[in-house]
C-alpha cells in the first residue's frame, strides 16, 4: 500500500476519529529533463551557497525567516509542528453545506482519506451520514507547514478528502470584458442543441490522447535519428490554419442536423484576410 501523506484526526463536534491521508491522483506528464542547448549535457537544479557558490548537500539545509536584513531565525520541523498543535494534528470540521454551494474555481487537489487505527466505526458512520444528508464537510488543517481549507465528501464507502483555495487565493475576473450577444434564434438552437448532447458524465470514455500522441512524436524523432534538433519546422499538415469566422448560425443548424443524422449543408466560413483587404 502507498504510504500515507499525512497521519491526523477528523473531528466535528465532539466527535474524533484518527485518519490517513493518501493521494488520488497522479501525473500524467511526459518527464522531461532541462538540457544545455550547447552539447546537451543535463541541467539539474543547483544548492548553491550564495557566499561561497559552492554547492550545499540536502542535509545541512534548514529554514529561515528575515526578521531584518540579513538577520533570520532558523525553524525547525518542531517548530512547524508546535506552532498550533490542534491544526496540525486535526482535520477540524467547521460547517456542513451542500456541495453544490462550493464553486468550482475553489477546487484544488483530491485525497483519498483512509481510517486510522481504531477509527473505522466512526469513519463509517461519517461517510453514510454525509451520503444520506447529501452534504459534505468544510474544515481546515496543516499539511507540509501549510493550512488547507478541504472539503469531506462521500465516495462509495470512503471519503474524498478534496483542497479548496481560499478567497484570497482566488482571482477576480476584472480585466476580462465580453463583447457581442447572441441573437433569440441562436439561443433557441444552441439550447436545442445542448439538450441533444446531455447525458451521464463517464470519466472512462475521456483519455489523455495528447500524451500518447506526444510520445509517438519522441519515437518518431527517434527513429529518423532527429535526436539533437532544437529547431525542426512543424509539418505543414500540422501547422494551424489561418484564423477564421464561422457563422454561428449556420453552425448550429449544422450541428443540429448532424446530431438528427442528416446531410448538413457546409458550414460557411469567412477568412479573417479576405475581410482585410476588402
Amino acid at each position: 500500500m502507498a504510504r500515507a501523506l499525512w497521519r491526523g484526526a477528523v473531528s466535528f463536534g465532539l466527535v474524533y476519529m484518527p485518519v490517513e491521508l493518501y493521494t488520488a491522483t497522479r501525473d500524467n506528464t511526459l518527464p522531461l529533463h532541462m538540457l544545455d542547448s550547447r552539447d546537451f549535457s543535463l541541467v539539474g537544479y543547483q544548492h548553491i551557497n550564495k557566499k561561497t557558490r559552492k554547492e550545499v548537500d540536502w542535509k545541512h539545509i534548514v529554514k529561515g525567516y528575515e526578521y531584518k536584513k540579513g538577520a533570520f531565525v532558523v525553524l525547525t520541523a518542531a517548530d512547524f509542528r508546535h506552532a498550533n498543535v490542534k491544526a496540525s494534528e486535526t482535520i477540524e470540521i467547521d460547517t456542513f453545506c451542500d456541495a453544490t454551494d462550493i464553486a468550482g474555481i475553489y477546487y484544488d487537489k483530491p485525497y483519498y482519506l483512509a481510517p486510522g487505527k481504531g477509527g473505522g466505526k466512526v469513519y463509517s458512520l461519517l461517510c453514510q451520514t454525509l451520503e444520506a444528508t447529501g452534504k459534505v464537510g468544510v474544515a481546515t488543517f496543516v499539511m507540509h507547514q501549510r493550512q488547507h481549507l478541504c472539503m469531506l465528501a462521500p465516495q462509495g464507502k470512503i471519503l474524498m478528502l478534496q483542497t479548496l483555495r481560499f478567497e484570497e487565493e482566488v482571482l477576480k475576473p476584472n480585466d476580462i470584458s465580453v463583447k457581442g450577444r447572441a441573437t433569440a434564434a441562436e439561443l433557441s438552437m444552441a439550447k436545442t442543441l445542448v439538450e441533444q448532447m446531455t447525458g451521464t458524465f463517464n470519466p472512462a470514455k475521456f483519455r489523455d490522447t495528447y500524451h500518447g500522441d506526444l510520445k509517438r512524436r519522441v519515437q518518431e524523432k527517434i527513429k529518423n535519428r532527429e535526436t539533437h534538433s532544437l529547431d525542426v519546422e512543424m509539418p505543414k499538415s500540422e501547422q494551424r490554419p489561418s484564423a477564421q469566422i464561422i457563422d454561428l448560425t449556420e453552425a448550429l443548424r449544422a450541428s443540429l442536423a448532424k446530431k438528427h443524422g442528416a446531410k448538413s449543408a457546409p458550414i460557411v466560413k469567412k477568412n479573417t484576410r479576405t475581410r482585410q483587404r476588402a
